[in-house]
C-alpha cells in the first residue's frame, strides 16, 4: 500500500506539555509516548503523559509506544493514558493480538517490523501473519550494539522497507534514523503511508527543536506531494 499526498506524520518521545504543544503547532498529527521499554529510559511517567492527553487530546492523536506484549497490559496502559492507539515494538504473539482485538476492538494497533540487514523474507512472513490483526506496520532499525529495536537514531536498508510497502495490504510507516535532511529522500525511496521521527529532530539538550520540527514537517509534506 503506497503513500498519498497526505502522509501520516508521527513523532515519538514527547517530553512535556510545552513540547507537545510545539509539535502540534509544527504540524505533527500523531504524538507518541514511549512507556514500558526494554532498552531506553522513559521520557516521562504515565501519569504525566495522561495529563498531556487530557489537556491536548482534542488537538492531536496521542498514542503509546511500548514493549508490552499481553493484551491485558496493553489495554490497561491505553486506558490509563486515555489513548486509543498503540505501537507495539516487543515480541507479541498472534494469540495475544487476537485477545487484544476482542478486549478493545476500537483500538488502533501498529505493529513494528524490525529491519536487520536484509531480512525481508522473515518480515514478509510476519506481514502475512499479523496483517489481519493490526491496522498498520512500522519499519524500524535494529541496533546490534545495544539490542534496541527502534529509537536507535540509525537508518536501515530502505530497499527492505520499500519491498514491505509493496507487499503489505495495510499502511506502512517508515521509521529509523529519519531527520529533516533525509526524510524527503526516504519517502521518495520507500513510498510509505507515513513517517516517524524521534531523535532526528532533537537538539543537544534532548528536547525537540522547533526549527528542526518545522523543517521535518515541511520536507515530509513536500515529499509526499511529489509522489502523486
Amino acid at each position: 500500500m503506497t503513500a498519498t499526498a497526505d502522509g501520516l506524520l508521527h513523532v515519538a518521545g514527547v517530553i512535556d506539555l510545552a513540547e507537545a504543544e510545539m509539535l502540534i503547532a509544527s504540524g505533527f498529527g500523531f504524538l507518541g509516548f514511549p512507556l514500558v521499554l526494554d532498552h531506553h529510559e522513559e521520557d516521562l511517567s504515565a501519569k504525566d503523559a495522561s495529563a498531556i492527553v487530557a489537556e491536548l487530546g482534542k488537538r492531536s492523536t496521542f498514542f503509546v509506544i511500548t514493549y508490552l506484549n499481553t493484551a491485558s497490559a496493553i489495554v490497561d496502559i491505553c486506558c490509563e493514558l486515555g489513548v486509543n492507539m498503540v505501537q507495539l515494538h516487543g515480541e507479541v504473539s498472534v494469540a495475544e493480538l487476537q485477545r487484544l482485538r476482542g478486549a478493545k476492538p476500537d483500538l488502533r494497533v501498529i505493529k513494528s517490523l524490525i529491519v536487520q540487514g536484509d531480512n525481508f523474507k522473515d518480515l514478509r512472513d510476519d506481514l502475512a501473519l499479523f496483517a489481519p490483526l493490526v491496522d498498520a506496520f512500522i519499519t524500524d532499525t535494529f541496533d546490534p550494539a545495544t539490542g534496541a529495536r527502534g529509537a536507535t537514531g540509525k537508518t536501515h536498508d530502505w530497499d527492505v522497507s520499500r519491498r514491505i510497502v509493496e507487499f503489505s495490504p495495510i499502511p506502512v510507516i517508515l521509521a529509523g534514523g529519519l531527520n529533516a535532511d533525509n526524510v524527503r529522500a526516504a519517502i521518495a525511496a520507500v513510498q510509505p503511508a507515513g513517517v516517524d521521527v524521534h531523535t532526528g529532530i532533537e537538539a543537544r539538550d534532548g528536547r525537540k527543536s522547533p526549527e528542526l520540527s518545522r523543517k521535518f514537517v515541511s520536507e515530509a509534506h513536500a515529499a509526499f506531494t511529489g509522489l502523486i
